[in-house]
């Protein structure tokens, strides 16, 4: 009887310890909490909007992914741009939205908000345990944003997608196939000349401003806005066909799904054929008025990575030869950050006069986080490497990461995330010319005060969580785990991960003594084990 009464506490003591096991989160918020103290003592809240300072902490340990990573710049960068991100979160009579920048600037459209970095906004945001912040801008930009989609340059369709991976609706996608095709029709319109399959736009239509291409085809004279047919709009325009093909053959719109996904394949076929320059090996910039032998231009700039983003070039060796100029340091590498046209080019440069933006030498954050897309998109879909690792998108994250500083006029050291950055010293170039603008302060007419703080004009989360981590959702309800971290790392953890509503923690633990949930690549799925390898390696969970 003494044995059984023991044994009963015995089970009993078993059954508590493993309720209370699978109840203990596996990160807590005390991390965040730290983070968060830190950035809102040293930050001057000029521009609040619908989330401010006091009520950070409160919306971030509810809503981010918590992460912990063996290199604390890498995981105090994350925590500070998910803080800079809820400060764009602006309530409107249109629902939420998200802002470029938090001063109103005069070249903004309606509730001040900018579609040129709206694909990184819904990339970012998309992790979000709340959807609504990011469905709501979404809706904004297709049924009341008015002409404001197509002021830039805007891959819609694709992140729309991305979103869905993560917070699917098939009621909203279903709704939202139409506007979608309606967007795309008008950009046909506007952007893409009779019997041609290329799209053309203005280089400051794509964000970039007097870059090298727009020069050489002005004769080597700077100006500003220069149209040509560009890697850009036509990687975005390829994207967006094969999203509105996804979703229209998910809503069983045949005759559309077939279209669109036509449309991408011819958009995809000419890119190769136009754009690639086979004597740079590179995807290079075509005249607005160019024929099938006309010569894409002598010149590499970053833009030449984006088809990667999309995962558009054929897995073939000529192709990916492109990437040898990545960690060139005559091409595109340089001490603080990736310049965005190669150095070695006659007009590359860095320039403290004319206009406060230029895309012809300095690093741009927007531009960094394209290429870091790409080339995680590299390594993980394509054979045909022989050029570039992980180690090297390690590292070059890892310099992405750095450039998240500033030394303020005290001599301290904050965090920081402005416009562009000189790539060999880390001065953040606009904010040094803005804060003295002909010599009378900071100017209303470029945007008031500190007008590129805490600009929301690049991702950052979304390339530690998607990319680094690899964490990868899909419409078909399966996770897919593919970290790109290195080798010498024995831990990292990601908890509070919501996909599809359900709650997920993913641990890598070499021993199994640093979180003390069994040793290797873990998937934990509110709380109990899905799936596991001994080793980092490719790994799919699939919810249905």
């Amino acid at each position: 009887m003494k044995r059984f009464i023991l044994g009963l506490i015995v089970a009993f003591f078993a059954l508590l310890y493993i309720y209370i096991y699978e109840k203990i989160d596996v990160l807590n918020t005390s991390k965040l909490k730290s983070y968060v103290e830190k950035f809102n003592k040293s930050d001057n809240e000029l521009y609040p909007q619908h989330i401010s300072n006091i009520s950070a902490l409160e919306f971030l340990s509810e809503n981010i992914p918590l992460i912990e990573l063996p290199n604390k710049e890498l995981e105090e960068t994350y925590y500070f741009r998910w803080w800079t991100f809820r400060k764009h979160i602006k309530s409107t009579e249109d629902g939420f939205v998200i802002t470029e920048f938090l001063p109103e600037v005069g070249w903004s459209m309606k509730h001040n908000t900018i579609n040129c970095p709206a694909g990184h906004h819904i990339y970012e945001g998309r992790w979000l345990k709340d959807p609504k912040y990011i469905s709501e801008y979404i809706d904004f930009w297709l049924n009341k944003s008015g002409e404001g989609i197509r002021q830039y340059s805007f891959w819609i369709a694709d992140a729309f997608i991305a979103f869905n991976n993560i917070h699917r609706n098939d009621s909203i996608m279903s709704k939202q196939l139409q506007p979608l095709i309606n967007n795309y029709n008008e950009w046909e319109k506007i952007r893409k000349d009779e019997g041609k399959i290329l799209f053309h736009q203005y280089d400051d239509r794509d964000g970039m401003e007097l870059t090298v291409s727009g020069r050489k085809l002005n004769n080597g004279t700077e100006i500003f806005g220069i149209e040509s047919v560009r890697p850009t709009i036509n990687s975005y325009m390829f994207a967006d066909a094969k999203a509105i093909s996804k979703i229209s053959y998910m809503n069983n719109d045949i005759e559309n799904g077939e279209k669109y996904e036509m449309k991408a394949n011819e958009i995809k076929n000419e890119i190769q054929r136009a754009l690639w320059n086979e004597e740079l090996n590179f995807f290079t910039v075509l005249p607005k008025k160019y024929d099938k032998t006309t010569k894409p231009l002598d010149v590499r700039e970053l833009i030449g990575f984006i088809p990667w983003y999309f995962n558009l070039p054929d897995d073939e060796a000529k192709y990916a030869a492109a990437w040898n100029k990545i960690m060139d340091t005559t091409g595109f590498y340089a001490p603080v950050g990736l310049t965005v046209t190669e150095q070695s080019d006659p007009y590359f440069k860095i320039s403290y006069e004319g206009h406060e933006c230029q895309w012809n030498g300095p690093s741009w954050p927007f531009a960094t986080t394209q290429t870091l897309k790409a080339l995680a998109n590299f390594l993980n879909n394509y054979s045909n490497n022989k050029t570039v690792s992980k180690d090297d998108y390690y590292n070059l994250l890892l310099q992405y990461s750095r450039q998240h500083k500033l030394e303020n006029e005290n001599g301290v050291t904050v965090n920081w995330i402005d416009e562009n950055i000189n790539p060999y010293t880390g001065d953040w170039i606009s904010r040094t010319r803005l804060k003295n603008w002909d010599g009378k302060g900071w100017s209303d007419d470029k945007g008031g005060i500190e007008r590129g703080k805490d600009y929301n004009h690049s991702g950052f989360t979304d390339l530690i969580l998607s990319d680094l981590i690899g964490i990868k959702p899909n419409l078909d309800n399966i996770i897919e785990i593919n970290p790109l971290v290195p080798d010498d790392w024995d831990w990292f953890a990601v908890d509070n991960l919501y996909i599809q509503g359900k709650k997920f923690s993913l641990i890598w633990d070499k021993t199994g003594k640093k979180y003390n949930r069994g040793n290797g690549l873990s998937l934990f799925r509110d709380n109990i084990l899905v799936t596991n390898s001994s080793k980092i390696e490719k790994i799919t969970y699939s919810m249905r």
